[in-house]
């Protein structure tokens, strides 16, 4: 059977290099709700470049839609790994963090694989601040500061997990990357310091003070970068390793603290 409006739509977003033109056309074409004034728009946004994320206003993330506004770092399927070997060292309200929290999107899958959970997620950047408390809601509290500085003070030493998708492309390395990450998120999420690590050394720093003994800290990581990220978290007393789900195309470092 064939979807004339939906063909047409599909070729025009081939044109402009769409490598699944027809799943975004049948995308475009739900949030359109039928009204041809706001498909049109749509559309002409979608055509001009911006990430089809925005242009709906939510990613898929862990077969939920995270909602994310411009400049928000737009969650990747890869992430995924990092929920899976965190859901792994949790149990039903255990205490979590999700650290550079972006959009929420971390706290949202675990909350659906785990259940209830005592949970904070931090953000320096405000405006995804403020789309995770949208995405989280009233099942989590959600904080605006550095690392772990605006964590609550009940959480020093008492944390099970903390969950990170912390920026880790070198600075040099961010005008490789795709044009929709590169002029479109904003580059606080990105910009990972000279070898992409800056994040993932003061992390390794400051999280044993929060950590409960035997917590984790669980965090994403290229491939190429994750021995140097195991061996950041080894020098600051965890026990540590790397974890891979080729699904995906995800990798973590999962860094335990001695019991």
């Amino acid at each position: 059977m064939t979807h004339p409006a939906r063909d047409a739509l599909a070729a025009r977003l081939r044109a402009v290099g769409s490598v699944f033109a027809e799943d975004e056309a049948d995308l475009l074409l739900e949030a359109g709700d039928g009204e041809p004034v706001r498909l049109r728009t749509l559309v002409q946004r979608r055509l001009a470049g911006e990430p089809l994320e925005y242009v709906l206003g939510w990613a898929a993330f862990d077969g939920h839609r995270i909602r994310v506004t411009a400049g928000v770092f737009v969650p990747r399927a890869r992430t995924t790994v990092v929920v899976e070997q965190a859901a792994r060292r949790l149990q039903r309200y255990g205490r979590v963090v999700d650290l550079c929290c972006g959009a929420g999107a971390i706290s949202v899958a675990l909350l659906a694989r785990v259940g209830a959970l005592d949970l904070v997620a931090a953000d320096i950047d405000p405006d995804a601040v403020d789309v995770a408390a949208e995405n989280i809601g009233d099942r989590g509290i959600v904080v605006a500061g550095d690392l772990f500085a605006p964590l609550p003070e009940r959480f020093r030493g008492t944390v099970d997990v903390v969950a990170v998708n912390a920026p880790y492309v070198p600075t040099a390395s961010i005008d490789l990357m795709p044009v929709e990450a590169r002029e479109h998120e904003h580059r606080v999420a990105l910009d990972g310091g000279e070898d992409g690590l800056d994040l993932h050394r003061r992390i390794a720093a400051g999280a044993g003070e929060w950590l409960r003994p035997g917590g984790a800290v669980v965090i994403e990581v290229s491939e190429e970068q994750a021995e140097r990220s195991v061996a950041a978290f080894t020098d600051a007393g965890f026990d540590a390793q790397v974890e891979r789900d080729d699904e995906v195309d995800g990798t973590c470092v999962v860094a335990a603290l001695p019991a």
